[in-house]
Parts: C-alpha cells; sequence; structure tokens
C-alpha cells in the first residue's frame, strides 16, 4: 500500500501541476462575434481615455499617446482569438483617440493622421502578441516587449513625414520651413512612448487573473 501511494505520488510530481486548457474551438454567431468586439473595444477606448479622465487635464504631445489600454489590449491578445483582438484593438483605439480629440480639446484638426496613426500602430501589435499566446508566460512577455517597441517605431515613422512637410501640425514656422530633419527631431518625441512597457507586468496579471478565475488558457 505504502509502494503504491509513493509512486501515485512520484508520477502525480513528475507530471507537475495541472495546466488550464484553451476552451474547446466552437461556431461564432455574428451576433456574438459583434458584441465581444463592441464590449471589448469600449474596454480598450476607456483605457485610451482614462488619463485625461484621471488628471482633468490634456497631457502635452506625445504623452497623451500613454494610457492605460495597452494593459487591456494586450491580455485580449493573449485571451481571445486574432480577429476578436485585432478589431476590438483598432476600434477602441479609434474611438478613444476620437474622444481625447473632440471632447478632452486636443484638437479636432489632428484627427486626420492621429486616428489612422493610433489604429495602425496598436492594431498590429494585437497580432504580434497573438502569435505568442500558446508559449510560456516569458515568451509572452517578451512579444509584448516586442508590440510595444512596434507602437512606438509606428508612431514616429508615422509623425516624421506629418510634421516636416505640413506646417499645419505646428505652431511655429519652423515645421513647415524645416523639411525632414527638424520633422525627425519632433517625431523622435515618439520614442517617449516606450514608456508603455511599463503596463506590461498589469497586462500579465490580467491574463493569469483570467485564466485562474476561468480554468482555460483562452477563450478560443
Amino acid at each position: 500500500m505504502i509502494v503504491q501511494k509513493w509512486i501515485r505520488l512520484r508520477k502525480t510530481l513528475e507530471a507537475g501541476p495541472s495546466m488550464p486548457r484553451s476552451s474547446p474551438p466552437r461556431s461564432i454567431t455574428p451576433a456574438l462575434l459583434v458584441g465581444q468586439i463592441g464590449s471589448l473595444s469600449a474596454l480598450i477606448a476607456f483605457g485610451t481615455v482614462l488619463s485625461n479622465v484621471i488628471f482633468g487635464f490634456v497631457l502635452p504631445p506625445p504623452l497623451y499617446e500613454v494610457t492605460a489600454a495597452p494593459a487591456f489590449y494586450l491580455a485580449i491578445a493573449v485571451l481571445y482569438p486574432r480577429r476578436i483582438s485585432f478589431w476590438a484593438t483598432a476600434i477602441g483605439s479609434g474611438v478613444g483617440e476620437a474622444v481625447n480629440l473632440f471632447i478632452f480639446g486636443q484638437g479636432a484638426a489632428f484627427a486626420l493622421t492621429y486616428i489612422p496613426g493610433i489604429i495602425i500602430a496598436r492594431a498590429p501589435e494585437a497580432a504580434i502578441v497573438h502569435r505568442f499566446r500558446e508559449k510560456t508566460m516569458r515568451w509572452i512577455a517578451t512579444s509584448m516587449v516586442i508590440a510595444t517597441i512596434y507602437e512606438s517605431l509606428a508612431f514616429f515613422l508615422i509623425d516624421w513625414p506629418v510634421y516636416s512637410f505640413t506646417s499645419f501640425y505646428c505652431a511655429s514656422d519652423q515645421c513647415g520651413s524645416s523639411g525632414l530633419s527638424a520633422g525627425f527631431w519632433l517625431a523622435s518625441l515618439d520614442f517617449l512612448t516606450i514608456v508603455d512597457v511599463l503596463w506590461i507586468p498589469v497586462a500579465i496579471a490580467l491574463v493569469l487573473a483570467v485564466r485562474r478565475a476561468y480554468n482555460t488558457m483562452n477563450f478560443g
């Protein structure tokens, strides 16, 4: 009897603790798909405007692009299918940026490039992180760092030509007259958004909390 118990205990230790499994694949109806994308988009949009709500004033550029949203869309990219996480990030970021521009007074004129820009910068982040969601948590964290670096680089590559050739976005005469060099230095401030890496531990905590609460690795 003691020998049998010892054998069972040894097999249990060798196998390691049981890991939560992914939810079994199931057909998603259009209504469910729209509902999931809509609800998650609302969460990301809320995170995008959260800094303005908390502080009560508009942060100076480019710091107004530093929001609480990365904690949400990075976690969503791990937990949900790529189609849902990608479109939720794209729509939520666009809506949140529109609220920042039109309601919090950052300037409706900037909507011409800022809304498409934040979508281009953020939506692929979801695809990057989703690619590694079945890996270990270390790989997931690494993918979040890569995604954040991509975001900052995307902001820079979008803003560089805009600041170089469009005086519309700058109050001084230097923006429209100095060309690529002045635009480069103005756009280089976008690299300050790399501070979004500070949200990665929060995103990982959200992922672990959801996995533990629902005993699943992801929702499909």
